[in-house]
């Protein structure tokens, strides 16, 4: 009797220990993301004077924010031959970046000024001005929950009120425990929102709920050695990235670059295929 006792004092033991790691051992692993990189469908003319910091499509135009003092602007832009249709110039102690359109409104936020600023989409006329804390990067809208994406270069995306500005909540973005910094232009498609990376040729595709990383896109093959080489000493990084949802299809550019890339996302192949079509040039 005192044996069997025993046995089920240590069996029930057993299971107290067990039952807190039960939910644990159930989770299935994170599946790795997907490895895509570009495949460049058309190169078109882009301002290579145009320090690329938000990039939208609306329309059958590209709606673009230019930063630096002095030089910031809001531009429609033609898609085909790259020209600039309208344009409205920030005050020279504004350096504008992200860009993202929320019904008739297109909302412009700007580096360490703290200041978003709100244009009528038609006119570009300025219509209201939302203040923030911390710096501003990019910006894009979901318009199927009527949330604002924001990135301030950390691994965090503010999520906001298209309306009021306020935060509805933040979403980190880490991949195997690493928070990945310098999300920069963003663009939200679906149930993902897609950042460049300041500095990077890459491109991330991320789960707007979780913060999960769901695909790495590489975009080392948009430009020629030769383009590479000026781009670096220009300081001529990739950033700028549109969705057109009745082509299904992105467009990439980057600060100063002389090309605006009209691409598909595909599953990585070897490094032969990333060898840029110079004939487009």
């Amino acid at each position: 009797m005192v044996k069997t006792t025993r046995l089920w004092l240590l069996f029930a033991l057993s299971i107290a220990l067990t039952l807190p790691l039960l939910p644990l051992l159930a989770q299935e692993p994170t599946e790795p993301p997907e490895r895509l990189q570009v495949k460049i469908l058309s190169i078109r003319p882009h301002d290579p004077m145009a320090f690329t910091q938000g990039l939208l499509i609306h329309n059958g135009f590209f709606y673009e924010s230019t930063g630096l003092y002095g030089q910031s602007t809001l531009r429609k832009v033609d898609m085909g031959s790259g020209e600039v249709l309208q344009q409205f110039d920030l005050p020279a102690e504004f350096f504008a970046e992200g860009l993202a359109l929320v019904g008739k409104r297109l909302i412009q936020l700007t580096w360490r000024e703290r200041t978003a600023f709100v244009y009528d989409l038609e006119t570009f006329e300025p219509l209201a001005i939302f203040t923030y804390d911390g710096e501003g990067w990019g910006l894009c809208y979901d318009t199927e929950a009527d949330e604002l994406y924001m990135s301030d270069g950390s691994h965090i995306l503010t999520v906001r009120d298209p309306q009021t500005f306020k935060v509805q909540r933040r979403v980190e973005v880490i991949l195997d425990d690493v928070p990945i910094r310098n999300l920069n232009e963003l663009e939200c498609v679906g149930d993902s929102v897609y950042a460049n990376i300041w500095f990077s040729d890459q491109i991330l595709r991320i789960d707007k709920q979780t913060g999960r990383i769901t695909a790495i896109i590489e975009a080392g093959n948009l430009l020629t050695p030769e383009e590479r080489e000026t781009a670096n000493k220009r300081g001529a990084v990739l950033n700028g990235i549109a969705y057109d949802p009745e082509t299904e299809r992105f467009f990439v550019t980057g600060k100063l670059w002389q090309w605006m890339f009209e691409v598909e996302f595909v599953p990585k192949l070897p490094e032969d295929y990333l060898t840029p079509t110079p004939l487009a040039r």
